[in-house]
């Protein structure tokens, strides 16, 4: 995969962790804001399109499983 498609794909979770931790933080929630974050810097520390795919299942599992424990 071409750097710049490698790019391009990784403003998706980057997109989507900008709006968690906007959400987050003017609601006060922490396990949004701390998801947010988490989205929006993986994103720079993963090489591959299967990392990128990877890290994000992991952190929305993570995040899907703080709020289903009532955080």
């Amino acid at each position: 995969m071409s750097f710049e498609a490698w790019l391009f794909l990784s403003l998706v979770p980057s997109g989507i962790g900008l709006i968690l931790f906007m959400y987050g933080k003017k609601q006060g929630l922490l396990p949004h804001t701390i998801a947010g974050l988490l989205f929006m810097v993986y994103p720079m520390v993963t090489p591959t399109l299967t990392s990128l795919i990877a890290g994000g299942v992991l952190i929305g599992f993570g995040f899907w499983y703080a709020l289903r424990a009532g955080w």
